[in-house]
């Protein structure tokens, strides 16, 4: 997610991929060498174990900007209930490397920091989870060695301790690196067994098991709440099947999540990442109902486009927004539409 007007995550750095190594894809499923020893996923039907605040089933997440770019300002308390994890976007690098720091941003309307953190206890009060988010299009956060993993699990869980977080948000945009980020989390979690831990890939790392991001994801899925991928601001992506898909579509939506499913993660791990509206995003803004089309082909078989996947995965957690802002300067269209259609879900 950037941090300029009109751009959102990765638009400055639009990818198109139009095909994948040969023998990659596999028919609605990418496996590729390796995959089957990365570790067990969770028992069918079962969540991974999330934090403090309990993550529903089927899940919402809205990344909440503690920055003005033109979007409406809100309050978390202004948020509406719609949403069940709320991803305070962004903690910053410091000149430490690996560590991270949060400063509130006068520009939400936050008198001071306690009235923040009063705000996240009363979210946790009504059964919602809030959690500090790493990144953004502009994210200069490194981890790639031990001293760096070391500070950005300490720093994490400082925060977490400091404001009341009950977990972090992966966006890092500009590189990961999949062994010293999975040290780092393991770290955090070690310390916060509960911790509610998500991920906001762009498209193109997540097209195969062999990337650094889906390596990190499947590295921690005994406790990796969700992976919202970002199905924006990337040009056209090869589906589950070898086909290539354009962004702004219900097959575009559900061929590449195909890859996430059959890749090696449990569905209560994989959730559909859209913009609130056209502003939030420089491309791949789609209606809220071509999200839940999608949702009810993933999870029931039906309302698919031209991909219809093999199987049904009724466990999908659900979806995100960039950004709970847009969402607002919208009419809150996204939540009131996507919101109650993610907690029908089977």
């Amino acid at each position: 997610m950037a941090r300029a007007r009109f751009l959102s995550h990765s638009y400055a750095r639009p990818r198109v991929l139009a095909a994948v190594t040969a023998g990659a894809l596999t028919l609605c499923g990418l496996l590729t060498a390796g995959a089957a020893d990365a570790g067990a996923a969770p028992a069918a039907g079962k969540a991974p174990a999330v934090g403090a605040s309990a993550v529903p089933a089927h899940a919402v997440t809205g990344y909440w900007q503690n920055f003005d770019n033109g979007a409406t300002t809100q309050k978390l308390s202004d948020l509406p209930d719609d949403y069940d994890i709320i991803a305070v976007a962004f903690a910053d690098a410091t000149g430490t490397p690996g560590q991270v720091d949060f400063k509130l941003d006068p520009a939400t309307g936050y008198g001071s920091e306690e009235d923040f953190k009063a705000d996240i206890k009363a979210k946790h009060d009504e059964g919602k989870s809030v959690i500090v988010s790493v990144g953004g299009e502009k994210g200069a956060v490194s981890v790639a060695d031990e001293a760096s993993a070391g500070a950005f699990a300490e720093s994490i869980v400082s925060l977490m301790d400091e404001y009341g977080f009950d977990g972090v948000d992966i966006d890092l945009e500009n590189g990961l690196n999949s062994t010293y980020m999975t040290k780092a989390l393991d770290d955090i979690h070690s310390k916060k067994s509960d911790v509610v831990v998500t991920m906001a890939p762009q498209t193109i790392d997540m097209q195969s098991t062999s990337t650094e991001y889906f390596k990190t994801a499947l590295n921690i899925k005994d406790y990796l709440t969700v992976v919202n991928m970002q199905y924006y601001n990337s040009g056209s992506m090869n589906g589950c099947d070898g086909k290539t898909y354009a962004q702004g579509g219900v097959d575009f939506l559900t061929a590449l999540a195909c890859i996430q499913l059959e890749g090696g993660l449990d569905p209560s791990q994989v959730g559909i990442g859209t913009p609130a509206s056209p502003s939030a995003a420089g491309s791949g803004h789609v209606e809220p109902g071509v999200v839940t089309d999608a949702l009810d082909c993933l999870a029931e078989g039906t309302n698919c486009g031209s991909f219809k996947p093999e199987k049904k995965y009724p466990g999908i957690r659900g979806a995100m927004t960039w950004s709970t802002n847009w969402d607002a300067a919208n009419g809150n269209k996204w939540a009131g539409t996507v919101g109650p259609h993610v907690h029908g879900l089977p």
